[in-house]
């Protein structure tokens, strides 16, 4: 669903891409409330309301993935859905450098590697470009920053979707009132099959999310990791084969690149998490017969829940798409 939305934003036009986020946060927040509803999962709310500190950081949370929806939006209904794609291949690259500069993590050898050839690959994109890939960068960028603040906050995929929408339910409904004042209004000017579309834009962005925490209880996170590889492969392919973006040499050596540094992060992570596998069941099979286990040196580096793993995959929300 995540890698095939690029066919969904162009349906929306002649809304403009802020009106189109502007719904999308609207519908979001009445979607995900009628599921809580549902589940009758309300209990976190009283915990937030009551600290002020992660408060600010779902505000902040919810402006950063203002502007990764925005701009992405944007960028596919202008046409710069390649680009876009690339966001979200160096997207765990820029993860991995804000774990070292802000939570001051260890790297190993291999994701180094991985990280330099990344930057080699924006070097080629840069002087191919003409400029900096700025679409992919701040998408890149932003969507790394949302991540790290959820990090932080700690909420579930629904819950936090559900906290971030209604931070920004008044500014987003706000400036459709002003736009149906001002006559501009795309809703529901264009027949009830545009408005339909329009109002789906919450499921849209729900559905994806709800199936990606279900399956993050159910598969490895490694796993995970190397599935959300497909969403930016399949916009990738949308943007060659369906919209017939262009792809001159030097877009192919920085796209090459940059999945020549995924490779070496996603052969690290594998590796590393057998490696942890192996000596937890040597210090377990110990354990049960009563012998020392063998000394083993601990992976260092950018981990998450599962050792290893985190330098493949991506935050446990993902409406970044």
């Amino acid at each position: 669903m995540w890698g095939l939305v690029p066919l969904f934003w162009p349906l929306l036009k002649p809304a403009g891409a802020v009106e189109i986020l502007a719904h999308r946060m609207v519908w979001s927040l009445l979607f995900v409330g009628v599921a809580l509803l549902a589940l009758r999962r309300w209990g976190w709310m009283s915990a937030l309301v009551r600290s002020p500190r992660k408060l600010g950081l779902i505000t902040l949370a919810a402006a950063v993935i203002t502007v990764n929806w925005g701009l992405y939006i944007w960028s596919v209904n202008t046409g710069h859905v390649v680009e876009a794609s690339l966001g979200y291949f160096i997207n765990p690259l820029v993860t991995i450098a804000l774990g070292v500069l802000v939570l001051k993590e260890r790297l190993r050898p291999a994701q180094w590697a991985a990280v330099g050839v990344g930057l080699s690959a924006v070097l080629v994109l840069a002087v191919g470009y003409g400029r900096p890939p700025w679409i992919s960068l701040t998408l890149a960028f932003s969507f790394a920053a949302y991540g790290l603040v959820k990090k932080k906050v700690n909420l579930g995929g629904l819950e936090s979707l559900a906290a971030e929408t209604a931070v920004q339910f008044l500014p987003a409904l706000g400036y459709l009132v002003w736009l149906g004042t001002r006559g501009t209004l795309a809703f529901g000017s264009h027949g009830a099959g545009h408005t339909a579309l329009l109002a789906a834009t919450g499921l849209v962005t729900a559905a994806p999310l709800v199936c990606f925490g279900a399956a993050a209880i159910r598969v490895p996170l490694s796993t995970l990791g190397l599935l959300q590889y497909l969403a930016p492969t399949f916009q990738f392919l949308l943007g060659v084969v369906y919209f017939h973006e262009e792809m001159p040499p030097e877009r192919w050596a920085g796209f090459s690149l940059v999945w020549l540094a995924l490779t070496i992060l996603t052969w690290d992570a594998l590796r590393t998490a057998r490696k942890n596998r192996a000596a937890v069941e040597a210090a377990a099979s110990a354990a049960r017969t009563g012998t020392a286990p063998a000394q083993t040196a601990p992976a260092t580096g950018h981990t998450g829940g599962e050792a290893g793993a985190a330098t493949v995959s991506t935050p446990s929300a993902q409406p970044g798409r």
